[in-house]
C-alpha cells in the first residue's frame, strides 16, 4: 500500500503587465451598470469621457470609486476607463467599485484576499421595493380621514 501524498494548491499566477493588455470588469448596483476597462498606466480614472472628479459631485462617491485601487495598492499602476449607465450617481459609483474589483482580480490575482475581505467582490443585491396596490408607496398607506 502506498501512503497518500499531500499536494499544496498552486500559488496564484500574476499576469505579466504589458502596455497593451486590457482587463475588463462589469459591475452592477441597483439599476446601474458599469463596464470598466483597466489598463497599465499612471492612475487616471475616466467615467463616461469625464475625469471622475468632474463626473461624481459627492465626495463619498469619489472616495468609493478609488477604494478598491487603494485596497489593492494599485492606485498609480492602472488607468481606469468606465462607461456607466442607469441608476443615479451613487449607484453608478457602487457599480464601478465592483467592476474595478473584478478587473483588478484578473490583472493581479494576489489582490483577491484584500478585495474580498473589504467586501468589494460581492454584489450588493438590494433593489428598490415595488409599489403595492392600495398604498401610496411600497409600504406607506394613504392618509386616514375620519370625517
Amino acid at each position: 500500500m502506498s501512503t497518500p501524498t499531500t499536494t499544496t494548491p498552486p500559488a496564484p499566477v500574476q499576469a505579466p503587465l504589458s502596455d497593451k493588455m486590457v482587463w475588463w470588469g462589469t459591475g452592477r448596483r441597483k439599476t446601474a451598470i458599469a463596464r470598466v476597462r483597466l489598463k497599465k498606466g499612471t492612475g487616471r480614472v475616466v467615467v463616461n469621457g469625464l475625469e471622475y472628479e468632474k463626473y461624481f459631485d459627492a465626495v463619498q462617491d469619489r472616495l468609493m470609486v478609488l477604494s478598491p485601487l487603494q485596497t489593492a495598492k494599485a492606485v498609480n499602476r492602472f488607468d481606469v476607463f468606465s462607461n456607466c449607465c442607469g441608476g443615479g450617481k451613487t449607484g453608478q459609483a457602487g457599480a464601478m467599485v465592483l467592476g474595478i474589483s473584478r478587473a483588478l482580480l484578473k490583472a493581479d490575482a494576489t489582490a483577491e484576499i484584500p478585495l474580498r475581505d473589504a467586501g468589494f467582490l460581492t454584489r450588493d443585491g438590494r433593489m428598490k421595493e415595488r409599489k403595492k396596490y392600495g398604498r401610496r408607496g411600497a409600504r406607506r398607506g394613504f392618509q386616514f380621514s375620519k370625517r
